[in-house]
């Protein structure tokens, strides 16, 4: 098989390409990134069945090119916001599969556009899966099997700036502490204020509690359809750096968040001062995901919690070559625009016990 990574010299992409490379059933990964360096130095590291190609988002005949001979096209390439469907659409027009780490909603629902033309060719869309959207999702399908009604899923992460310091990353964290967000309450989706109702929430070891806000992240928008009968899906997410919590969250109120042109400037200036604040307040690189489920089980009220914790590009890269994998091997049975959680799409059971053999624990209670 052979398989593309876009963006696959960067913090979380390369994560992919190196456990990609290390199966023998993968006969060629292809590095897709414009930092040719990196991706040629990438390559030589991992050997002969892994090589390196320029790409520019912004070229999508060239993105169909570079897609064209391979099984699948798994992206890493951020901001989503800003590339997502311009991947997927061509991955449609190459004819290939297509996973992503997608994690901004409004990205998501740019996707969604493309499931009628995706269902007609018989292609895989999957957007978003990495370590939030994407564990969350699988997490909740595998929690919701210990209830009879289910009637909640809050999900909760925890990043820090000193987990990863790509620009990408800085500009997704902007992104999402920005405007109004969606969230699922009582039956219904409702925005509301991106850094709002703060929660402080313990996560495992070595993080601890946490101040977790409202944020844009898909999954509030994708959960209820696989689970119809919730009144609840919310998703908080905070940097354990509670400061940059804080000069995210005024920062958006004041307005240096409101164009693009804005945010690019901001994002390369914070990716210069990010390093020396992690070194005065000994940032931690670890990050975390929790998510609670709530129900009824035999007539009884019933929670059960989930949660993980490692770094950053583990929780994001492996279950991006995960399930480029699946795809790969023909797995996935559902065709179109696919959730995670969708069924027909990707086995929680083998994505948990892949995701095991390569050190990511699940706790559960």
């Amino acid at each position: 098989m052979r398989i593309i990574v876009f963006g696959g010299a960067g913090d979380m992409g390369s994560r992919t390409v190196e456990a990609l490379a290390a199966l023998e059933e993968v006969e060629l990964v292809t590095i897709a990134d414009r930092d040719t360096d990196k991706a040629t130095k990438l390559a030589a590291r991992l050997g002969g069945r892994v090589k390196a190609v320029k790409v520019d988002a912004a070229d999508p005949p060239g993105l169909v090119a570079a897609m064209k001979g391979h099984r699948v096209a798994a992206s890493a390439l951020g901001p989503f916001y800003r590339y997502e469907k311009t991947l997927a659409a061509a991955a449609l027009a190459a004819g290939t599969d297509y996973v992503s780490i997608c994690d901004d909603h409004d990205a998501w629902q740019s996707v969604r556009e493309l499931d009628r033309e995706a269902k007609d060719r018989g292609l895989r869309l999957i957007s978003g899966v990495g370590w939030t959207p994407g564990i969350s999702n699988l997490l909740a399908v595998r929690g919701a099997a210990s209830f009879d009604h289910l009637e909640a899923i809050r999900i909760y992460w925890a990043g820090s700036s000193a987990d990863s310091g790509g620009l990408a990353v800085i500009l997704h964290t902007i992104h999402i502490f920005t405007g109004e967000v969606p969230t699922f309450r009582d039956g219904r989706t409702v925005m509301v204020k991106a850094g709002s109702e703060k929660e402080r929430i313990r996560f495992p070891s070595p993080l601890g509690e946490v101040n977790t806000y409202h944020l844009g992240h898909p999954e509030p928008l994708t959960l209820p359809l696989r689970f119809p009968a919730v009144h609840t899906v919310s998703l908080k997410g905070g940097l354990v750096e509670n400061h940059l919590n804080f000069l995210a969250i005024m920062l958006a109120r004041l307005g240096f968040t409101r164009s693009d042109r804005r945010r690019q400037f901001l994002a390369l200036f914070m990716k210069k001062i990010l390093p020396p604040l992690d070194r005065l307040f000994r940032g931690l690189a670890c990050s975390g995901i929790k998510v609670v489920l709530e129900g009824e089980k035999e007539g009884q009220k019933r929670t059960v919690v989930l949660e993980a914790a490692a770094p950053m590009r583990e929780l994001t890269g492996l279950p991006l070559a995960i399930t480029a994998l699946m795809l790969a091997r023909g797995q996935v049975s559902a065709t179109g625009v696919i959730t995670p959680e969708a069924e027909g799409g990707i086995d929680h059971e083998q994505f948990f016990a892949e995701l095991a053999e390569r050190g990511i624990r699940i706790f559960e209670k």
